[in-house]
C-alpha cells in the first residue's frame, strides 16, 4: 500500500513517441491511445522505467557501473536477482489534459474537454491538497481570452469554426494550471502565460477528433548503404504525441522493502523529486520517454504537485 502521493504534469517540448508496436493502418507505429476514449496516453511501465534509467545513467557517469543499492531498493532489483523484492515508487499512467491545436490567432490553443478536465481533477484530489474545485463543464465551447477570436467573433482551429463564450470558471482552470502544471523560471514563463490566456475547452467530440487526427505524423525512409537510395519497402510512418502537450500522472510511494534500510514513505518521495545519494531528482527537469531518443524526440519536463 501507497502511503505518500503526488501529481505529475508531464509537458512535451519535442515530439513524443510512446510506441504501441506496429499497426496494420495508414501509420505504421501509432502512439498508445486509450481503448476507449482513444486519447493520447503515456503507460505507467514506460515513464517508471525512463525515470529509472535516469537515474542509473546518472550514477553510470558518477562511478562507472551505474550500480546502487539504493537504485533497487526505490525501483526494485532487475529480474532474477536473487534478493527479489517489490520496489517503494510506482507510476500510474499518464492522461491527456490539454492539447496545442493550431489557430489562426496566437499560433495555437491548449486545448481541452470536459471529461479530460474531470480526469485530471479526480486525480488531483484524490492525491494532493492542491487541487482546485474545478468547475461542471457542458458540452459547449469555452475560452478566456476574445483575443483569439477573429473579426467575426469566431474562433478559428484548424479547418473548425466556433462560436465560443467567454468563461470565468475556465479562467480559474486556465489561471491554476498556470502556476501549478509548468515550472518556475524564465524558459517557461511565455509558456505559463499563454496557457492562462489560451486554454480552450471543445466539446468531448470535437476534442476527440483533434487528438486522433492531429497528431504529428512523420515519414521515414531506410537507405540502402550500398546504393544510397531507398531500399524497397522502406517506407515507414510513425505518429508522435505533438510538443506543448500536457498530461498527468500519479507518482505513488510505500516504505521500502528491501529491508536493507528504513526510508518511510515520504522519504522516498521527496528521494525521487528532489535527489539524493547520487539519484537525481525529477521535479523540474527534463526526462527522455519513449522511442527515436537519437532524434531528439521524447523530451518532456516534468512538475510535481505534492
Amino acid at each position: 500500500m501507497y502511503q505518500a502521493q503526488s501529481a505529475l504534469f508531464l509537458y512535451c517540448i519535442s515530439p513524443v513517441h510512446m510506441g504501441a508496436g506496429t499497426a496494420v493502418g495508414l501509420i505504421d507505429n501509432p502512439i498508445q491511445r486509450e481503448r476507449h476514449t482513444e486519447y493520447p496516453l503515456f503507460a505507467g511501465s514506460g515513464l517508471k522505467g525512463a525515470v529509472r534509467h535516469r537515474a542509473w545513467t546518472a550514477l553510470n557517469g558518477a562511478n562507472g557501473n551505474g550500480k546502487n543499492s539504493l537504485l533497487d531498493r526505490l525501483f526494485g532489483p532487475d529480474a532474477g536477482s536473487a534478493d527479489l523484492h517489490a520496489g517503494a515508487i510506482g507510476v500510474g499512467d499518464a492522461q491527456l489534459v490539454a492539447f496545442p491545436v493550431r489557430c489562426t490567432r496566437r499560433a495555437y490553443v491548449y486545448a481541452t474537454s470536459p471529461t479530460a478536465l474531470a480526469r485530471a481533477g479526480r486525480l488531483l484530489a484524490l492525491i494532493s491538497d492542491k487541487a482546485l474545485e474545478w468547475p461542471d463543464f457542458d458540452d459547449t465551447c469555452r475560452i478566456v481570452n476574445r483575443a483569439l477570436l477573429s473579426t467575426e467573433n469566431q474562433l478559428h482551429l484548424e479547418a473548425f469554426q466556433y462560436e465560443p463564450r467567454v468563461d470565468q470558471g475556465l479562467m480559474k482552470v486556465s489561471e491554476w494550471l498556470a502556476e501549478h502544471a509548468l515550472p518556475p523560471g524564465d524558459a517557461y514563463a511565455f509558456f505559463r502565460e499563454k496557457i492562462k490566456h489560451d486554454l480552450v475547452l471543445l466539446p468531448d467530440e470535437d476534442f476527440g477528433y483533434f487528438v486522433k487526427n492531429a497528431t504529428v505524423v512523420e515519414p521515414h525512409v531506410r537507405i540502402d548503404n550500398e546504393t544510397g537510395t531507398a531500399q524497397d519497402g522502406g517506407l515507414f510512418y510513425t505518429e508522435n504525441l505533438p510538443p506543448e502537450s500536457l498530461l498527468i500522472a500519479p507518482l505513488m510511494a510505500s516504505s521500502e522493502r528491501s529491508g536493507k534500510g528504513a526510508m518511510q514513505a515520504e522519504e522516498v518521495l521527496k528521494t525521487v523529486l528532489q535527489g539524493g545519494e547520487g539519484i537525481p531528482g525529477l521535479d523540474g527537469q527534463v526526462l527522455q520517454v519513449g522511442g527515436d531518443a537519437t532524434t531528439g524526440r521524447g523530451q518532456i519536463v516534468i512538475t510535481a504537485v505534492s
